[in-house]
């Protein structure tokens, strides 16, 4: 198949700055990709960071900076994200994903086609948003997935983010597959959740794949260990630069 045809890689220049795209593994946090890649340049020391966090339950487009590259990490993380994902309606979680078990379930016998795609255009534009309780989000210089765990309640505030395409592509309830476009920050989770409250219901997300990141694209990326085991050649072949 295409999609499993050995990428080429072009001279690239690590210390001096490179940007990379990584399809970052499921159950990987996007701090074991940069990890996996910052230890195969050893005993080099490189910089080496990412430029917008991807959940561990999510797969997809992480992009990653090295050397000089590092500094502009904050331009590559404002760009307009696309993401494919499936939720499950008529179940809720506490982290809105599959991270925590199913705590609340409700009857969805009467969720038609036409109500859930309705539904849809009111999560368009700008939308204040609450970020979920089991976030990376800091609360007094502490994650609040930390305090979730603990089971310490924290008063969350909203967040203005923007989505520009919201588009629902399977309906097999339970299951719901959809498309969106949307500004840095937005937590699809949130979505997802507040979308099974705006039909009077219950949802929770159960796979999500970064495919976009402004121009980028996820089909263009890397695998983590096709590019380790590539820097690593480098080095047997030559001094990196």
């Amino acid at each position: 198949m295409e999609e499993n045809k050995e990428k080429e890689f072009p001279e690239f220049n690590f210390a001096e700055g490179e940007m990379l795209l990584i399809n970052k593994p499921y159950t990987w946090t996007s701090f074991d990709v940069v990890g996996k890649i910052r230890n195969s340049f050893k005993p080099l020391k490189l910089k080496v960071g990412h430029a917008g966090t991807l959940d561990p339950l999510a797969t997809g487009l992480l992009i990653i900076c090295t050397g000089k590259f590092t500094k502009k990490i904050d331009e590559f993380q404002a760009q307009e994200k696309e993401y494919t994902g499936t939720m499950i309606l008529g179940a809720g979680t506490p982290s809105y994903d599959m991270e925590t078990e199913v705590d609340e379930t409700f009857d969805i016998s009467h969720i038609s086609e036409d109500m859930i795609k309705a539904n849809t255009p009111q999560f368009l534009g700008d939308i204040d948003q609450y970020p979920p309780a089991h976030s990376a989000i800091k609360v007094d210089g502490e994650r609040l997935y930390h305090k979730a765990r603990r089971g310490e309640n924290v008063e969350l505030k909203t967040r203005r983010v923007s989505i520009s395409e919201f588009e629902i592509t399977r309906i097999e309830l339970p299951e719901i597959d959809f498309r969106v476009v949307c500004s840095k920050g937005t937590y699809i989770r949130s979505l997802v959740h507040d979308f099974g409250r705006a039909m009077g219901n219950v949802a929770y997300l159960s796979a999500l794949r970064r495919t976009k990141s402004g121009e980028y694209h996820v089909n263009n990326a890397f695998e983590v260990m096709e590019l380790v085991n590539h820097i690593r050649q480098l080095k047997e072949q030559v001094t990196l630069k």
